[in-house]
């Protein structure tokens, strides 16, 4: 099973819609889980062209930043629960990484977002940076922002991809360029301008 993700849109602050890289890189996958700040809904219905989609609201659909509130929708919950292909899969807008003892922990996130269970692999977003690190056996996966990357101005930023195979999670992150995505380098400069 592959899995896009996408996370802090910001859809139409950062621009009217989606760099067309995006969909391109998404052709075929199974599913698209979307990490919350969406802003409008509207970009549900466009990946949802793509793929079967899954979204956590986040604090710009909330209201946040004097944004309007966005409407309830069947695609859209603080947290979602999902079992893929034998794995436990949660996706929310924000998780502590890294940890900020006592209070900002993965373990009260956990209790908070997934009380029914640990997620194997816990989906994020918020922050605008992107992230692969296991945190207590949890997989937690930040795919970063395809537009605002690292908060700054508009511009390519990155996305995501979960790969589920006979029970094993593997995550990447990708750079969007000019020509589409390409994997995102995890030792070089950022590319992405103030």
């Amino acid at each position: 099973m592959r899995i896009g993700l996408i996370s802090d849109t910001h859809i139409p602050e950062a621009r009217k819609t989606l760099w067309p890289q995006v969909y391109d890189a998404f052709s075929g996958v199974d599913l698209i889980l979307h990490a919350g700040d969406i802003h409008e809904l509207y970009v549900l219905d466009m990946l949802e062209e793509v793929a079967p989609v899954y979204a956590a609201r986040g604090n710009g659909e909330d209201g946040g930043g004097g944004r309007p509130v966005q409407p309830e929708d069947p695609r859209v919950r603080y947290a979602w629960l999902l079992e893929l292909e034998g794995l436990w899969v949660g996706l929310t807008h924000y998780v502590p990484v890294p940890e900020r003892p006592p209070n900002f922990t993965l373990q009260r996130w956990v209790e908070r977002f997934f009380p029914e269970r640990t997620p194997d692999v816990i989906v994020s977003g918020d922050t605008h940076r992107e992230c692969i690190e296991e945190l207590h056996g949890v997989l937690c996966v930040n795919p970063g922002s395809p537009t605002y990357p690292h908060n700054y101005d508009t511009q390519y930023g990155t996305i995501g991809f979960l790969e589920i195979d006979n029970g094993q999670a593997s995550p990447s992150v990708w750079q969007i360029t000019d020509d589409g995505v390409a994997p995102f380098d995890w030792h070089a400069t950022p590319p992405w301008k103030l």
